[in-house]
């Protein structure tokens, strides 16, 4: 189970790319993260508001923790990333998003005790960095000022998503996961929407279409709620390593769904670059059922 929920991420995650890309062309950036994330929102209200026991945050510490990754999560990172890619390539935005994966790896060795840096860990990190990075090989310059700036945003960006995960491991294991989204988003989300409609006006003025409102419930329903539910799911279940590692699948998948698609060029490099990515998945994440798991892990086998 735990295989397919993570080979369904690599999915979804991949094919945000594309509905994002042509979902900016009718719709202004930050106008169109923030009606994502109010529609995924809406979903989940039910679910959480009005399910059996109560889904409100049970204590100062629950709403601070969910407060905190909420903001780290949605405000900052996918701030960052929306905002740089006025001045920088989609493939180098994918390069630096890639380091999620290794602050992951260096946070989870502070706040999880249990999960250790390891060579292993080491070796398969970096493999799939470089992957990304040769694939995008071509789009890695930075030629002003600007463009440095919005490179800094997305490894901001990088680092506060990195954070948002291992603090709802370390801290979060016994909320549901519907709620975690919902009230990230509840206390992540209002900067995102006042920032939009102070610098790029009311929705009311947008240009709507049918493919536009599609790419919204799309990316609200199945690119947040199934796909940050099944990450929460899935966080609980293995390392966050391990988990975060979809950070780097996702870029290779979204030029390979981009190539079929759309029809774009696919680099000449994608296969080099998409070996070392493959490689570097499989020495982490697909570990044999021998690997030794840790302690609060132990009840459930490693993917």
């Amino acid at each position: 189970m735990k295989i397919f929920v993570w080979l369904l991420l690599a999915l979804i995650w991949s094919s945000t790319w594309i509905f994002i890309k042509v979902g900016l062309k009718d719709l202004p950036p930050f106008g169109f993260v923030s009606l994502r994330f109010l529609l995924a929102a809406a979903v989940l209200a039910p679910f959480v508001l009005f399910r059996k026991g109560g889904g409100l945050p049970k204590s100062r510490t629950e709403w601070k923790l969910l407060g905190l990754t909420g903001v780290l999560q949605f405000t900052l990172n996918y701030s960052s990333v929306f905002w740089a890619e006025q001045y920088i390539t989609s493939g180098l935005a994918a390069v630096l998003q890639a380091m999620i994966v290794v602050f992951g790896l260096i946070l989870a060795w502070i706040f999880l005790p249990s999960e250790k840096i390891t060579a292993q860990k080491i070796i398969a990190v970096v493999a799939g960095v470089i992957g990304v990075a040769v694939i995008f090989v071509d789009q890695l310059g930075v030629h002003d000022k600007m463009a440095f700036a919005g490179c800094v945003a997305i490894v901001l960006g990088a680092y506060a998503a990195a954070q948002s995960s291992i603090l709802v491991k370390a801290k979060a294991s016994d909320i549901r996961p519907e709620a975690i989204v919902f009230w990230q988003m509840v206390c992540g989300l209002p900067p995102i929407i006042i920032y939009s409609l102070s610098t790029e006006g009311s929705p009311m003025n947008y240009r709507w279409s049918l493919a536009a409102v599609g790419r919204i419930l799309y990316l609200g329903v199945i690119g947040t709620v199934l796909a940050f539910y099944s990450y929460y799911w899935l966080l609980n279940r293995i390392e966050s390593t391990s988990a975060m590692m979809i950070s780097l699948v996702t870029p290779l998948l979204a030029v390979v769904i981009g190539w079929l698609v759309l029809g774009e060029t696919l680099p000449a490099q994608t296969g080099f670059g998409g070996i070392l990515i493959i490689a570097s998945v499989a020495l982490l994440v697909f570990k044999r059922k021998g690997s030794p798991v840790p302690t609060n892990l132990a009840k459930e086998p490693e993917l």
